[in-house]
């Protein structure tokens, strides 16, 4: 389904399915910066009132658990959103190319 991180590809190698007309548009990104962002608040709310660390250490330790929390699940929702485009027809275009 995808021709890189989260370029998707024109036609599925499969079943030749179009993917041209299919858009998730930013919605992937809004699920990850909500499940994400309360997953990191959670955390670094718990850290901060438990051992009260400076804050440069909040810095090193929820950095790369945002950069690679949001990389890692970008694509998958990116794939989620087109399936579930696809199995409800969301666009007039779907049903044209399911013919």
């Amino acid at each position: 389904m995808f021709d890189g991180l989260l370029t998707v590809k024109p036609r599925c190698p499969s079943c030749d399915l179009d993917y041209a007309k299919i858009d998730a548009g930013d919605g992937p990104a809004v699920f990850v910066i909500l499940i994400l962002g309360f997953i990191v608040v959670g955390l670094a709310l718990w850290v901060e009132l438990r051992f009260g660390p400076p804050l440069w250490l909040h810095m090193v330790l929820w950095t790369p658990l945002i950069l690679g929390g949001s990389i890692g699940m970008l694509r998958p929702f990116k794939a989620v959103l087109i399936a579930l485009q696809f199995r409800h027809k969301a666009s007039s275009d779907i049903e044209l190319m399911r013919e």
